[in-house]
């Protein structure tokens, strides 16, 4: 009995070597796939024993794995694909609530900076002084150099009534700092008036929300029956938001034809049309660093189409369509899956789009140059 006790035990211990020999194979063979270098894979596998075996300390395989997953995204170069690890994917997740604590910033990074592309009206970050263009060095005295954007995100965020403090740079190199109390916060949409005693319609769109194109038309829609001649479109500071939102403004004052163009890694493109007989109105567009992703896709097809003409300054170039996978329950990894593409076939992405009139505004300036040049431009037009 207890030889063949021995036996089964022998048994199943060299079952289990064989199947971990398997396991160990099938891991390599894949792990080869992915490198596509023998030398690469015995590079992981030695990194790994190595780690296990001399690092004097405890080991988490858990974070071991994780790392290995992180590093493997963000090696692709793009700071818009990353890893999503519990903790920033509940926060991404918190995000489409209304009750999750913030400033009111939109930031994107230029090489190795994180950088404000607009500061929202009337929240707390603009109210604080944060403007367009800063650059974050460090948030609660913790430096951004080591984060992801998600992770920048994340330091930012927080309970409603908290303070944050960010360490900021601005054009010029001088370093300040701004601390700011957390809201709730509420991006304002579009707002439309008169330039005053003109007969110039003045629409403001702050961001790309899912109701913007239905806000614009009614604006529109309004100062039309009111006896509009002409169009003043503000899209400064505005960070962009929803594709589709993008495509219905530019719907209304574009022409027939291309708007925009999305294309995928399979090279496959889908091409966003208006249906627009033909432009009703003269119209100017102002722009600035802040304008970005749908704001660039409204000002490149009217730009493009020669629909209107922009004023102000470049763009910020955010041309990427972003997407979000679950891994498991509770990580997921976010990844750029395509490219915007002018109707003319230009990327804007790190680009941006240069202004067919470029009007500089000082930040010391008492009068909105930029305004003022697409105001004069657009009476001319009126008095043709």
């Amino acid at each position: 009995m207890e030889k063949k006790s021995w036996q089964l035990v022998a048994c199943c211990a060299v079952t289990a070597v064989v199947t971990f020999a398997a396991v160990t194979i099938a891991e390599s063979v894949l792990l080869h796939q992915i490198t596509g270098s023998v030398t690469d894979t015995l590079r992981f596998w030695q990194t790994m024993n190595l780690v296990k075996q001399h690092y004097n300390g405890d080991i988490d395989n858990h974070a071991l794995y994780e790392g290995a997953i992180k590093g493997m995204v963000e090696g692709v170069g793009d700071p818009y694909t990353v890893y999503l690890n519990s903790k920033d994917f509940q926060q991404l997740n918190e995000t489409t609530s209304s009750t999750f604590g913030g400033i009111g910033v939109v930031f994107g990074k230029r090489g190795d900076e994180y950088v404000i592309i607009s500061a929202l009206p009337d929240n707390p970050g603009a109210l604080a002084g944060i403007k367009s263009g800063d650059i974050i060095v460090a948030i609660d005295g913790e430096a951004v150099s080591s984060m992801n954007m998600e992770q920048v995100a994340h330091k930012i965020r927080g309970k409603v009534g908290t303070e944050v403090t960010l360490d900021l740079k601005d054009k010029t190199g001088e370093l300040r700092k701004a601390r700011v109390i957390r809201k709730e916060i509420k991006n304002p949409s579009v707002k439309g008036q008169f330039v005053p005693n003109t007969k110039i319609g003045y629409i403001r769109v702050s961001v790309f929300a899912e109701s913007t194109d239905e806000d614009f038309k009614q604006e529109y829609q309004k100062l039309e029956q009111e006896g509009m001649q002409a169009l003043l479109l503000d899209l400064r500071g505005n960070p962009g938001g929803l594709l589709t939102s993008g495509v219905g403004v530019a719907g209304m004052l574009v022409p027939k034809g291309p708007i925009v163009s999305i294309t995928y890694k399979n090279g496959k493109t889908y091409t966003e049309n208006s249906s627009l007989e033909k432009v009703k109105y003269p119209l100017a567009v102002l722009v600035d660093h802040g304008s970005a992703s749908a704001s660039e896709i409204v000002a490149g097809a009217i730009k493009d189409t020669k629909a209107g003409k922009l004023f102000g300054v470049k763009t910020f170039g955010k041309g990427s369509v972003q997407s979000v996978y679950r891994l498991g329950h509770d990580t997921g990894v976010k990844i750029t899956i395509a490219k915007y593409y002018t109707p003319s076939g230009v990327s804007i992405h790190n680009v941006g789009i240069e202004p067919d009139v470029v009007v500089e505004l000082p930040d010391n300036a008492t009068k909105d140059l930029q305004m003022q040049a697409a105001v004069d431009y657009l009476k001319a037009e009126i008095a043709k």
